[in-house]
């Protein structure tokens, strides 16, 4: 995940002059009913207000723009894809006024970006970049290239945006795409620009930057600054669902196992993501909870599907259960994406169906960008050991042992079980070849 290009985020619209709309038409009448939002305060607070400003009609263009991005936001901290609906109305309203509107298309844009129809968003913003070439712009582009696995388009796509902007929005971006191509330090030195080039009033984006930025000093093994960085960012904004997870992995990684079940357990309510279901019942099992990581899987397989396809064929697959299912589910959004984690899905499927050969081409192009990831690499060893390539499955079971504190207990074990073994250093390397 790449944090959203929002200008709501920097608290102002990207144009000081968008033409009032007709606030007649259907699109615009629809954004001013009630969302049904009970605060007062906060985001909810002013969604309000900021519909009572474009009823008054005082600057009612700016105003539709920024509540678009309100809604968005809102989609964002509380896994509601209804609010992007909502702020795709508020860009079809702009567009009533000016069909040429270049705010309404990056409004749009993002919301497509965010609903996964990346295809149909990439067109939007080559018309952004090629007409105004905002900061923004650039970020939706890469944004678009990037689960798309256009890599090197979402790199300079990424660059124009730093250009244009260094901040936390461009710096996140960078980050994120170090990672996915294997440069783990620099993507811990770019996010904690991005966190430091943040703000408390900027809470949200904020928190998430050092929330991933304590996923980063996690994987590295750098347990205290892991620690630090989740509670900055869960200081920052208390009900923040990347924070508590954060916690709770990193809880999970130390031992407390106790702690995360609560940590994860809060951040499932919240974001009610197939991922964060996943985690939470391994982590409720560990702590000998199976009556209750049984309730959450239960509404994990009712939902998984629908909202998340790519992790719960993750899911399915790693738990044995589905198999066809899970593949199909990762053949589908291959269809949509095509970056190194959906290569990944689809080569985990295949193993699972024990189509290992095509597992193994598969995991081939998931390992392609040099991406220094745990369950790239557990995933990397089992296939490599079923097709019998055991020197490449040493070899990926020893770099998945090394980041061994990233992966989730029902992964960890099924390493554990590839050969036995010792907990020792992360360096150990593991004999696959032992009977």
């Amino acid at each position: 995940m790449i944090l959203a290009a929002t200008p709501s985020g920097e608290g102002m619209a990207v144009s000081s002059a968008i033409k009032a709309p007709d606030l007649s038409c259907e699109a615009c009448k629809m954004i001013l009913l009630d969302p049904g939002l009970t605060g007062t305060n906060g985001l909810d607070g002013e969604i309000a207000r900021v519909q009572t400003r474009v009823k008054s009609g005082l600057n009612s263009g700016a105003q539709i723009e920024r509540l678009g991005w309100l809604f968005v936001e809102k989609a964002r901290v509380s896994s509601d894809p209804g609010y992007y609906k909502l702020a795709q109305q508020c860009a079809l309203c702009l567009e009533s006024a000016d069909s040429n509107s270049l705010d309404a298309l990056l409004l749009n844009g993002h919301v497509l970006h965010s609903l996964h129809h990346f295809k149909e968003a990439e067109p939007l913003a080559l018309e952004l970049t090629a007409k105004r070439g905002l900061a923004f712009d650039f970020g939706l582009l890469g944004d678009v290239e990037y689960d798309q696995g256009k890599i090197p388009e979402a790199v300079i796509a990424y660059q124009r945006m730093v250009n244009l902007r260094p901040d936390l929005q461009a710096y996140s971006r960078v980050a994120q795409i170090r990672w996915v191509t294997g440069d783990l330090t620099g993507a811990a030195e770019a996010m904690t620009l991005a966190a430091q080039a943040g703000s408390p009033l900027n809470a949200e984006p904020t928190a998430w930057t050092y929330s991933r930025l304590a996923l980063f000093q996690l994987q590295t093994g750098d347990f205290s600054s892991a620690r630090r960085s989740a509670a900055t960012a869960l200081a920052m904004q208390p009900g923040s669902a990347p924070a508590l997870l954060a916690v709770g992995r990193i809880e999970l990684a130390s031992g407390d196992t106790n702690a995360a079940t609560l940590s994860l357990g809060k951040a499932a309510a919240l974001d009610h993501l197939p991922e964060s279901q996943w985690l939470w019942a391994d982590a409720l099992r560990a702590a000998g909870d199976t009556a209750k990581a049984a309730d959450v899987e239960k509404e994990l397989q009712q939902r998984g599907a629908s909202e998340d396809p790519r992790s719960f064929s993750l899911y399915l697959s790693t738990r044995a259960q589905q198999p066809q299912l899970a593949l199909t589910l990762a053949q589908r959004e291959l269809e949509t994406r095509s970056d190194v984690f959906t290569h990944d899905a689809l080569a985990w499927a295949l193993q699972a169906t024990g189509r290992n050969a095509e597992a193994h081409v598969e995991m081939t192009k998931a390992l392609a960008e040099g991406t220094q990831d745990a369950r790239l690499f557990f995933h990397a060893a089992v296939i490599n050991a079923a097709t019998g390539a055991r020197d490449e499955a040493h070899c990926c079971a020893r770099l998945a042992w090394q980041f061994r504190q990233m992966l989730f207990p029902s992964e960890l074990a099924q390493l554990k079980r590839l050969q036995p073994f010792e907990e020792v250093a992360p360096e150990h390397v593991l004999n696959l070849n032992r009977n």
